[in-house]
């Protein structure tokens, strides 16, 4: 790997010369923990959080997967020591399928309500073709995605209402296990193989996904998991906000068995911020120069190659290198990149093309409606 050298720019040097599309943000989470059903305060710039409409505009921020996480009920126990050194957050119990949807209900409202009240600076996108269309015009492109399938009921009925909604992309677990997979726990050091793989109605979710056009995010899922679905999609496997094992041996990150799997598949993997899976020690201080963000991002392109490589940030879901701050700090890693020699095509691929290319080969048209056969009804 080529050495890393980056001379620091300071905030009034900054310009946001590309637009880049994020793989993965938590802002419809911290949005209804606040308690801002509504959105409102995206449309100010904050002190507070990663996002909002005009730090976006200065950071070149051209849109992403806008995810719908589920807070677990009740106060979690937090990061535990291990022995030997390292680190475990327990994982929390499952949820249930009313809280689940409730809570999922409420969060996809906040983004249409972002939408409805942006006068045309925010769209929910449903399709690679209005996902260009946005970068082409300087809108906004927001992509629904649920971070764990908690809310679909495993004879999948609220799939099709939340596809028809504008679901596009689907994490089947976020490391609690649910009814159709297990998960990573949040461990440094570990392995993503810490479990059994797909249920059945795993299995069958991954196959309806594949039939809609939902695409499937394999952040989060263990290895076997990874293995089930590797083995049953027709999709380029995708995972939005995921970093390097080799690099950073948390529980989190991908194998080079994972990464050759989806180099193999024509899939993607967008480069996390997060310093807990960037940091050789699992550390959480955001004490974390951008070399280091740069280190993992040299050993995905050397692994998958340039047009499989993207930005999975985690902003307002995670501690971001200091460097960065928010997402008004995006030009500083443009600028870095730059100076590490990437010339400014293959940069423009890691901004948004590859994740544009992915999305084409994935969000397929709206299926037709199945036809069912003509019957005959006799009200009694």
């Amino acid at each position: 790997m080529r050495p890393i050298s980056i001379r620091p720019i300071s905030n009034n040097q900054l310009t946001a010369t590309m637009l880049i599309f994020d793989g993965h943000n938590d802002l419809l989470s911290r949005l209804y923990a606040i308690g801002d059903r509504d959105g409102t305060s995206v449309f100010r710039r904050n002190t507070e959080g990663h996002l909002d409409l005009p730090r976006m505009e200065e950071g070149g921020f051209g849109g992403g997967f806008f995810a719908v996480w589920l807070p677990p009920q009740g106060k979690g126990s937090g990061f535990q020591p291990v022995p030997g050194g390292g680190y475990l957050m327990p994982l929390p119990p499952p949820l249930d399928l009313p809280t689940s949807q409730r809570l999922a209900m409420a969060m996809s409202a906040t983004l249409f309500k972002i939408e409805a009240a942006s006068n045309g600076k925010v769209k929910v996108v449903r399709s690679a073709a209005e996902v260009r269309q946005c970068l082409a015009a300087g809108v906004v492109a927001a992509i629904l995605h649920f971070e764990g399938a908690e809310a679909i009921d495993t004879d999948l009925e609220a799939l099709h209402v939340f596809y028809q909604a504008g679901l596009r992309s689907l994490g089947i677990v976020w490391s609690r296990p649910n009814a159709f997979g297990h998960g990573v726990p949040i461990a440094f050091p570990a392995t993503p193989d810490t479990g059994p793989g797909l249920t059945d109605a795993g299995k069958r979710l991954v196959r309806e996904c594949n039939r809609l056009g939902v695409m499937i995010d394999l952040s989060h899922l263990n290895e076997r998991g990874f293995r089930d679905v590797a083995a049953l999609t027709d999709a380029p496997l995708v995972a939005t906000h995921s970093n390097a094992w080799a690099l950073c041996k948390s529980a989190r990150n991908l194998t080079d068995y994972q990464l050759d799997a989806i180099r193999d598949s024509d899939g993607m993997v967008g480069l996390n911020f997060a310093t807990i899976f960037l940091r050789s020690d699992g550390g959480q201080t955001t004490d974390t120069p951008i070399a280091t963000m740069i280190r993992h991002l040299d050993y995905l392109v050397e692994r998958l190659g340039p047009t499989r490589v993207g930005f999975g940030s985690d902003f307002d879901g995670a501690a971001m290198p200091q460097q960065i701050g928010d997402v008004a700090g995006l030009p500083k890693l443009i600028h870095a990149l730059r100076q590490h020699g990437y010339d400014d095509a293959t940069i423009q691929q890691l901004a948004h093309e590859n994740w544009a290319r992915v999305i084409g080969l994935t969000m397929k048209q709206q299926p037709a409606a199945a036809r069912q056969p003509a019957s005959e009804f006799t009200k009694h």
